[in-house]
């Protein structure tokens, strides 16, 4: 009888010392693209980064897949970074050349889904690729706030968790829309006419706010929100102040990115959070 109520005492011990060094990970939300929003989460959309030049008449086919992703979500953002002999050449590629291709030329067109994900050939038919990678819960939100006037633009970029992270990155663009240059195409796309001579170029990427690759954020944790602040005399190379816009995205350790969101000059957002 002292031996069976010995055994037992030293059996319900056990338990409760596994009890007690039991970790509870709390669920995540369910971060599939036709997932149901849940209360608490932020908005996710698509980085689409398109490699491009006014002079790559295979380039109109990834604006083309561009424009059919946004006729069916507003869940994406789209940076253009012009390369080559074209007006709108951004002299600093060669840190994202070397992230997303360092051991072959940029011969476009090139085309990633938040930032590192290739999006297959023909991106036209695989617009999906784009979508899946949209979400209504993710547990980190952005929202922007700039005033651009006088020859300056302020902006504030906000971040706010839900859940702990960590090796984050802020990556921060200034864009122009709007601009009017002719389109080199040899596709069947936009009625096959080539050249297009008055194509509009929009989300032109002119200067990185950031490093390119992304400045590190500390303090992101559960319930926090981070701030960063950025006053700077508009870029030379801006043709027109009225059209600036701005792209802000976080990304991980691998580089990926987690969410990104686009802002107009002079707007003033708030949180995308599920109510």
């Amino acid at each position: 009888m002292n031996k069976v109520y010995f055994l037992s005492i030293l059996l319900m011990t056990l338990i409760l010392s596994s009890c007690s060094d039991t970790v509870v990970v709390e669920n995540k939300p369910d971060g599939s693209a036709n997932a149901p929003a849940i209360s608490g989460y932020f908005k996710k959309r698509v980085l689409i980064e398109d490699y491009t030049g006014t002079w790559c008449g295979n380039c109109t086919r990834v604006a083309y897949a561009i424009d059919q992703v946004n006729e069916q979500t507003d869940k994406a953002v789209s940076v253009a970074i012009h390369n080559g002999n074209d007006p709108y050449d951004f002299a600093g590629i060669a840190p994202l050349k070397n992230l997303i291709l360092p051991n072959s030329p940029l011969a476009l067109p090139v085309s990633r889904l938040n930032r590192t994900l290739v999006w297959t050939f023909p991106e036209p038919t695989n617009i999906q690729e784009a979508l899946d990678l949209t979400s209504n819960n993710s547990t980190l939100g952005l929202a922007m706030s700039s005033t651009v006037s006088n020859g300056t633009l302020n902006l504030d970029v906000k971040m706010k968790f839900v859940e702990d992270y960590s090796n984050l990155k802020l990556v921060v663009y200034l864009l122009e829309d709007h601009l009017i240059y002719y389109q080199r195409n040899y596709t069947n796309y936009y009625n096959a006419v080539n050249p297009i001579l008055d194509y509009e170029h929009n989300h032109v990427l002119r200067s990185s706010l950031t490093n390119i690759l992304g400045d590190e954020i500390n303090g992101a944790i559960n319930g926090s929100t981070i701030t960063k602040n950025f006053s700077i005399p508009i870029p030379s190379n801006i043709a027109n102040p009225t059209n600036i816009s701005f792209v802000a995205f976080l990304v991980g350790s691998d580089n990926k990115a987690l969410n990104a969101r686009a802002s107009k000059a002079n707007e003033n957002q708030t949180f995308e959070i599920n109510p």
